[in-house]
């Protein structure tokens, strides 16, 4: 598929320069997002605005956020949480998250259940900190 990096620009360029009152977001939520054109594995978002759904992870004030990009396609692994949201089967791609400006939502979609957010949580969480922890050999760090 061709990729019209142009046509983002312009897009972004348009988010940034709009007036825009930060609407209110809270954990958990679904948004669809203008997540971008991007490069070779990076989820891009599709049609006439980039955009894709989105959880927000958490929250940095009002102006931005940790949000993970999710898609309907089946995945599996520990890269990948899913969940339903409104009898949709949605996966949340965990190894895309990333730092979103407010300026890039859309429209709400609404707010992943409690049980299937802490899953989501959870297994972020488990992205970073499956490993076993490093040791100390012989006095010194493996680091």
């Amino acid at each position: 598929m061709k990729k019209d990096f142009d046509k983002w620009n312009e897009r972004k360029k348009a988010l940034d320069g709009a007036v825009h009152q930060p609407p209110l977001i809270s954990e958990g939520d679904l948004w669809w997002c203008s997540a971008s054109e991007n490069i070779g594995t990076e989820t891009s978002g599709k049609g006439v605005n980039f955009t894709r759904p989105v959880v927000v992870l958490k929250k940095f004030g009002r102006i931005s956020f940790l949000g993970i990009p999710t898609t309907t396609h089946a995945r599996e692994g520990s890269w990948y949480a899913a969940f339903k949201h409104q009898g949709i089967d949605e996966v949340a791609m965990l190894n895309q998250a990333r730092v979103f400006s407010y300026k890039r939502l859309d429209r709400k979609m609404g707010t992943l259940d409690g049980e299937d957010f802490k899953n989501v949580k959870e297994a972020y969480a488990r992205l970073f900190t499956d490993d076993p922890p490093l040791r100390e050999v012989a006095g010194k760090s493996r680091m």
